[in-house]
């Protein structure tokens, strides 16, 4: 069996780059185009290292040429036709972004809001089309959600509901696992898991009529450890888990399921200073005197600067994530996971991939580190008595 030449490989390298490079002109706004090209370069470069026949070198690249084609023919989208879409959180932020992104694109837009004479609902109501609905929807309360559930089932009828997006969510106070109080633990996962899964279980038979979307908004949080965020990130962690299941469980009924994993976006999901106020009153008020002298009060304090670091860092441009949950919307073939933000999808491979103690030390190597008083001042339980 004769070598794959290096001749050979170049060859099809350079036909395969001109495939992708064509792909990615045509479709440059379509998601999943960098998970595709990893996936073709890697198996490429191993082919090349193993240095197959020419035979199994044509039978890779028709198959590479496959695999390309069957992608994009998925990515092509659906048309509108008065589809309607379901958005809890539409008062700011992604949700308000959405609301008004697919109401401009023709689509039926439902938006739920916590707060339907708020600013956010306001604003929705004067700059969009007579299309779109606001809804009162507290998703912790079940009353609040079923009176929804009659409203959009008696203006979609028999065409159903299209998609789902479950938006809404709250951070809580970011600061170290053991001070966080039980009770924000509780907020995290009553909003971002319990809510999210009572509104799918709700809103399911209308998504069944039409074989349409659920489409849930977790966080790359929920993915990759990362410090201060336990609370958060178990609750985004679970609805993950939970989409995946649901993705098999209902694709015997037509409807795909999609998760979007975000990276850092400015949205109203921090909080006021005031809520900091209270939640940082909050955690000092709960904790016993010996874990309070063992870390220090100024300690606690200062984690509210990784709020602002978060403000600060956040991308205010929704247009990524929007893109993508428009993908997942209308997409023929939409993708199972969505990693829309800078290096978002960069540190879901690293934490997927890497081994446990090298990513832990690349992640420990780039955060800025403030220590608890007991581990800066060694002696200090010592030195107060």
């Amino acid at each position: 069996m004769s070598p794959f030449s290096s001749e050979t490989a170049c060859i099809f390298l350079a036909v395969l780059a001109v495939l992708g490079g064509t792909a990615l002109c045509k479709y440059n706004k379509c998601p999943g185009l960098v998970q595709l090209a990893i996936c073709l370069a890697s198996l490429w470069g191993g082919a090349c290292w193993l240095s197959l026949s020419l035979f199994w070198g044509l039978v890779l690249f028709s198959l590479s040429c496959l695999f390309v084609y069957t992608y994009l023919s998925g990515q092509e989208l659906l048309p509108v036709d008065e589809k309607a879409v379901l958005v809890t959180g539409g008062d700011s932020g992604i949700g308000h972004a959405l609301c008004k992104y697919l109401d401009k694109l023709g689509f039926t837009v439902f938006a739920g809001v916590l707060n339907e004479k708020g600013p956010g609902a306001e604003e929705l109501r004067k700059t969009c089309s007579p299309r779109l609905s606001v809804l009162q929807m507290n998703i912790t309360d079940p009353e609040q959600i079923k009176d929804a559930v009659s409203k959009v089932t008696e203006k979609v009828q028999d065409r159903g509901l299209w998609a789902l997006v479950n938006n809404a969510g709250v951070l809580g106070f970011p600061t170290d696992g053991e001070l966080i109080p039980m009770t924000e633990y509780r907020r995290c996962m009553t909003v971002n898991f319990f809510g999210a899964v009572e509104v799918t279980k709700a809103f399911l038979p209308l998504l069944r009529k039409s074989k349409g979307r659920l489409v849930n908004i977790s966080s790359i949080g929920g993915w990759v450890p990362m410090e201060k965020l336990a609370a958060y990130g178990s609750s985004k962690a679970a609805l993950t888990m939970f989409s995946s299941v649901m993705r098999h469980e209902l694709s015997k009924w037509g409807i795909k399921v999609s998760v979007i994993q975000p990276g850092g976006f400015r949205t109203s999901i921090a909080g006021t200073s005031d809520m900091w106020d209270k939640m940082e009153k909050d955690i000092m008020d709960h904790l016993s005197a010996e874990v309070k002298e063992d870390y220090g009060q100024e300690y606690i304090q200062v984690q509210r600067k990784f709020l602002t670091f978060i403000n600060e860092q956040a991308n205010p441009d929704f247009t990524p994530v929007v893109q993508d949950l428009m993908h997942a919307v209308s997409a023929k073939s939409p993708l199972a996971f969505y990693a829309p933000g800078k290096f978002a999808y960069l540190w879901f491979c690293l934490a997927s991939f890497l081994p446990t103690g090298v990513f832990d030390y690349i992640r420990i190597s780039n955060m800025k580190k403030c220590m608890p008083r007991a581990l800066r001042v060694p002696n200090s339980k010592n030195k107060a008595t």
